[in-house]
């Protein structure tokens, strides 16, 4: 096969593979997606003799490489050099782990290969989730975000269920059409034909059925969130007065406020001068929140904020915190949610998923001396604390919880459901997606959000500082979504839940199984390396011996 042709194989595959993130095309192209990749591969697999395993790693980049930039190249409208950098090396990443899969495949053979595939691919995703240097937006069952109907078992698996959906019926359908190719017949291949009808077929059947049967549960709360479209780059942190955006956001508040609204949303950083955690009901923006909520008595404010804490001379600072000038004093800053209601104690979040590069420096204990080099978003620089539990909102005389997630945190399914193991029965989102303009970035965060609602059957009300704010219920659907950039409140009713899914219970159990495969396939596959080694060794001194005789 000629570069040309395999050049034009990568593009496609990487084309394929970038489609299900955009708001036009359905994830269902994933799952054929990876087919021209696996052609390459079964190429320089036929030709191991004369292409060195680097080749394949070439081109699995170039492919990853054209997938992560049509699909995260928005991150460049907040930071260039960043974007840059996520894509280089994500691709960089992905393709490692494709080299390893062509590796082991050209050690221990096709069936144990293409196994090796989708054990690889989970565990690394997986792995990619739970380590400080994360960036998992592009997890493949995410491709299927649009696609709520069909992909209802998430309540079972997550999302890397999805992944492994995606790459497993791929493989299928690859190792049907190079069958016909070799021997151009689909003889003998009736059971592989029906284990992937099944394949795609059970899900699907599955995931509608639920989706068709499933009922929310019978107990409604009044919900109101208020999107100020406060653009980030030239009002939010310049150029418009905390009194203003204050006097924006309680205009709109008002707008819709009555007496049987329960709670109130706002986006994150929706009080974004700093507020000291100790003097909650000092700040000026909180006293006329608070002056809001006693008109409205019933009403609970759940908003995002930027807090801060300060150290005592005598108090040991986290690894976060950073020295106030040539002072014995430490500040550590965070962004938080909090809860203004009538009672005496407002509580607050720490968000705790926080962006590496720009809201923290990857193990700030070893790192702390590169906080300067982190991006300043308007006013989000240098390293976050965070806090080690996910902590949920209560208050007198309700029964429900909250989960106050923030932004960057809701990509992230099993840690939303700490959440919920904590007792919420309804999920918050508050987040600022401004920085990245119109583009499809902002539009694939809302959409994530519908799988965090499937994965933990909780209704979701969302308030994004320019949009998209919405609802989503317990089967991901979203209503009442509002435009983007546009000033404007809504309100609903969503419905708690106090039930725990198979995920919410498990968590990424498929991602644990698949990394303790990984580990016990490299091992074999270096075992495997080491015995051929030896073998070609002796193999040679027995040669040499003979040629001495």
């Amino acid at each position: 096969m000629k570069r040309r042709r395999l050049l034009i194989l990568s593009l496609f595959s990487g084309l394929l593979m970038s489609l299900p993130f955009y708001p036009w095309f359905s994830g269902i192209i994933l799952l054929v997606a990876f087919m021209p990749l696996l052609f390459i591969e079964e190429f320089l697999y036929s030709t191991k003799d004369r292409n060195r395993p680097v080749v394949m790693f070439g081109y699995a980049w170039l492919v990853f490489l054209i997938w992560n930039a049509l699909t995260t190249w928005w991150i460049g409208k907040a930071t260039l050099p960043g974007a840059l950098i996520v894509i280089v090396v994500n691709s960089f990443l992905y393709a490692l782990v494709f080299l390893l899969f062509h590796l082991t495949k050209r050690n221990l053979g096709r069936q144990f290969g293409n196994f090796s595939l989708m054990v690889y691919w989970v565990a690394w995703e997986y792995l990619y989730m739970n380590t400080e240097i994360s960036w998992p937006w592009l997890n493949l069952g995410n491709g299927f975000a649009k696609d709520i109907s069909i992909v209802q078992w998430y309540e079972l698996t997550g999302v890397l269920g999805g992944t492994l959906w995606v790459l497993a019926v791929n493989l299928v359908i690859f190792a049907l059409i190079r069958h016909y190719i070799v021997y151009k017949s689909i003889a003998h291949q009736l059971t592989r034909i029906i284990f992937l009808a099944l394949l795609i077929l059970v899900p699907v059947l599955l995931s509608l059925y639920i989706f068709n049967d499933y009922q929310a549960g019978k107990d409604p709360y009044y919900i109101g969130i208020v999107q100020p479209s406060i653009d980030p780059y030239h009002e939010k942190f310049e150029g418009m007065s905390h009194e203003q955006q204050m006097d924006i956001f309680l205009e709109l508040s008002d707008s819709i406020a009555d007496s049987r609204m329960d709670y109130l949303v706002g986006p994150e950083t929706a009080i974004h001068q700093d507020v000291q955690e100790s003097k909650l009901r000092e700040h000026p923006s909180i006293s006329r929140i608070d002056s809001f909520v006693r008109e409205h008595p019933n009403l609970m404010v759940v908003l995002g904020m930027d807090s801060f804490r300060k150290y005592s001379s005598q108090e040991q600072p986290s690894p976060t915190a950073r020295r106030i000038g040539d002072t014995e004093s430490w500040i550590e800053r965070f962004n938080s949610a909090i809860q203004i209601d009538t009672s005496d104690h407002w509580p607050v979040y720490h968000k705790s998923k926080l962006v590496v590069g720009v809201e923290k420096m990857p193990y700030p204990g070893v790192f702390s001396f590169m906080n300067d080099l982190i991006i300043d978003l308007g006013g989000t620089m240098g390293t976050r604390g965070s806090q080690d539990h996910r902590e949920t909102f209560t208050a007198s005389g309700r029964s429900v919880k909250v989960a106050p997630v923030i932004c960057y945190e809701s990509i992230y399914g099993e840690y939303i459901t700490d959440y919920i193991k904590n007792g919420a029965g309804f999920i918050f989102i508050l987040t600022n997606d401004g920085w990245w303009g119109e583009t499809i970035g902002y539009r694939q965060h809302m959409h994530y959000a519908r799988l965090r609602a499937i994965e933990t059957r909780r209704s979701i009300a969302r308030a994004a500082n320019t949009g998209i704010s919405c609802f989503i219920n317990q089967k991901g659907q979203v209503y009442k979504a509002t435009g983007w950039k546009e000033p404007t409140a809504i309100k609903g009713t969503l419905h708690a839940n106090d039930a725990r899914t198979v995920y919410v219970q498990y968590g990424d159990y498929i991602g644990r199984v698949a990394g303790f495969m990984a580990v016990f396939a490299i091992l074999y596959l270096i075992a495997k390396a080491l015995v051929n080694r030896s073998s070609q060794s002796a193999l040679e001194r027995l040669r040499g011996g003979g040629e001495k005789s």
